[in-house]
């Protein structure tokens, strides 16, 4: 078989991405076709080595779209076991915490404190037992068209490739997943979803995407500075009070604390580095007790979209849709996006099955038109000023917030705008102050590789690499020359590194790209000056492999 010979395999649904969103689009296909004794052949593929393996997020999960999808979870088994029991918001400057008012977003009482890992695996377990086809360990590389230019699947991508790009002794050709629609549920900054919406301009009259880096550690704390269901964020320090940020602390059930950290990617200092914020944040004397006599256990970091209601792009084209993430649908001020990506889906499988059920439309423009009735909706359209409002620093950031918060309660006459790209906010290296990290004491404080390591990142190191550069002059001759190298600070992994050059070619130093480190953040693809690093999907099972992140 040569790699031009691809298998194909056809479907109803093929859904991009077995996360939360992609998961219950497919559930809820299901439980449509059984809801009307229909047939339905549905199919996910998941880049992950197992679903579950690459979803990171805090989390405090609000049931809201659970509660719909399966009313009965408790009974099931659902994994959301620790409620809320306390909150706190925070301000901190370098040697203090003050309490903040909490704002009505960010309460939490009905929610719970949870492992958004383990709740994707356990609606993974639902979606198998309803006969969803599920295909982990399979990255989706290509987008299929027919000549109409109307999306027809998926083709996986070939495994077993050289690192010069021929086919190895183990090569396999990917295999092409034919469907009536394609849902895309890839998460943040989807490399597939990316491509669709530069393909068919959905982004036209919408809002610049803004994203910001989460990076996360858990930790088994000792039995005293156990609290179970208590939840504190915090603003202010390590941040400086132009940087938008803040961090989480997640008591857990079993003893267990989720603690993480948020930079907005929107940064203008290129010497900031959000791994080393993190660290940095965990030694504030109000932060520092919880992990007395702790071990660190797992660590991990995702970008996430922050842009909100007016950077959501149209959301159908001809042959698919876009659901959850890799459309915009987090709410900031809530920190929260599982919620509204499930219904997201929940909303595009009703449209979808009456699609099949129907005239199979080319596109299916009740997702959208549905989707603008739903309480997400509505929800998200009330928070949409708060992201914008920080654009002009922490203190004036809060005080549009308050106004939009508790004077007109989110039904302000305006919507705000965002800055420019993220990457265009980063100014040269000889204007913003220098930052000195201090080094890590291993105990409470990292590196990035020892961090790497255990996140259970790994990739087939033979295989051609996934972070492709536009014009390999680049990294040297203008991010080194002009920003002093920040891609060897914003990546929260350690893949990319200057070292040395080898003389060749006459220069001084050369980029290293360490990709078998890379978390899938994509974070250089969102931040790099130039928008010269292009985040590509590597051979399938590659990545991270999260327990219960």
């Amino acid at each position: 078989m040569t790699e031009t010979q691809r298998e194909q395999m056809e479907f109803d649904v093929v859904i991009v991405g077995g996360g939360v969103a992609g998961l219950s689009a497919a559930i809820r296909l299901k439980q449509q076709a059984e809801k009307e004794a229909q047939e339905i052949n549905v199919c996910i593929i998941e880049k992950g080595s197992e679903i579950g393996a690459h979803i990171l997020s805090g989390a405090v999960i609000d049931p809201v779209a659970l509660n719909e999808l399966f009313p009965k979870w408790k009974d099931q088994g659902a994994p959301l076991k620790q409620p809320v029991t306390k909150e706190k918001f925070l301000f901190l400057t370098k040697n203090s915490a003050f309490r903040l008012p909490l704002p009505k977003a960010m309460k939490n009482h009905g929610n719970f404190v949870a492992s958004l890992g383990l709740l994707t695996r356990w609606l993974g377990d639902r979606a198998e037992e309803m006969g969803v086809e599920i295909f982990p360990g399979f990255g989706a590389s290509e987008i299929l068209y027919d000549e109409n230019n109307r999306v027809i699947g998926i083709a996986t991508g070939n495994m077993g490739v050289n690192k010069d790009g021929t086919p190895g002794p183990n090569f396999e050709p990917g295999v092409e997943l034919i469907a009536t629609y394609t849902l895309f549920a890839e998460g943040c900054r989807g490399s597939l979803s990316e491509q669709i919406k530069e393909r068919f301009n959905l982004c036209d009259g919408s809002e610049n995407q803004t994203y910001g880096l989460g990076v996360k550690e858990l930790w088994e704390v000792a039995p005293e500075q156990q609290k179970p269901g208590e939840v504190i964020h915090t603003i202010g320090w390590p941040l400086t009070s132009d940087v938008y940020g803040g961090s989480f602390l997640y008591h857990l059930e079993n003893g267990q604390v989720a603690v993480g950290f948020i930079t907005g990617l929107d940064y203008a200092n290129p010497y900031i580095s959000p791994f080393d914020e993190m660290q940095r944040f965990k030694t504030h004397p109000s932060v520092k007790p919880t992990f007395a006599g702790a071990k660190r256990i797992s660590y991990g970091a995702r970008a996430l979209n922050e842009g909100g209601f007016q950077s959501i792009p149209k959301l159908v084209f001809p042959g698919g849709a876009l659901i959850g993430a890799c459309a915009g649908f987090m709410n900031v001020p809530r920190i929260k996006g599982s919620h509204t990506a499930m219904k997201s889906a929940m909303v595009a499988a009703d449209a979808v099955f009456n699609a099949i059920s129907g005239s199979k439309p080319d596109v299916v423009d009740e997702y959208p038109n549905e989707l603008n009735k739903s309480w997400a909706w509505k929800e998200l359209h009330l928070a949409r000023n708060i992201r914008p409002s920080f654009k002009w620093g922490l203190w004036l950031g809060l005080i549009l917030s308050a106004l939009d918060t508790y004077i007109f309660c989110g039904h302000a006459p305006w919507t705000l705008k965002h800055h420019g790209s993220d990457r265009a906010e980063m100014l040269r290296a000889s204007k913003p102050r220098k930052i000195d990290y201090p080094k890590p004491d291993g105990i409470l404080t990292f590196d990035r590789l020892s961090s790497v390591y255990i996140s259970g990142t790994a990739h087939e190191e033979n295989q051609p690499c996934h972070l492709k550069l536009k014009d390999d002059t680049v990294p040297v001759a203008t991010n080194l020359v002009l920003y002093d190298g920040p891609e060897a600070r914003y990546c929260p992994a350690g893949v990319y590194e200057f070292v040395d050059g080898d003389g060749n070619d006459g220069l001084k130093h050369r980029l290293q790209i360490n990709f078998a480190n890379c978390l899938h953040c994509k974070t250089c693809d969102i931040k790099d000056p130039a928008g010269n690093i292009i985040w590509s999907v590597p051979e399938g099972g590659g990545g991270p492999n999260y327990p219960n992140m």
